[in-house]
């Protein structure tokens, strides 16, 4: 444990954003899951309607800083192609 004061509340604050991170990661995997699996029932409105919502949730992850925006692009970019082949 560190003896520096400010150090002390960087450990505190770096563990909210943690926890903070790992919920929009999860919660990013669950809109690209259910992109998916309309994807694999062929259900092409069910797929259209999840890619708009897990495109917000990859755009709202970049502005918070959980993901690179390359990062996010290249996952848009890869459930997109997975809907526009249907």
């Amino acid at each position: 444990m560190a003896n520096i004061k400010s150090q002390k509340k960087r450990i505190l604050t770096n563990e909210k954003a943690r926890l903070r991170n790992n919920a929009v990661k999860s919660e990013l995997k669950t809109a690209i899951r259910a992109v998916n699996t309309a994807v694999a029932s062929t259900d092409k409105d069910a797929a259209t309607a999840a890619l708009v919502s897990a495109g917000r949730k990859l755009d709202k992850a970049v502005s918070k800083g959980v993901l690179h925006k390359n990062n996010a692009a290249n996952r848009k970019s890869a459930i997109s192609k997975k809907v526009n082949a249907l």
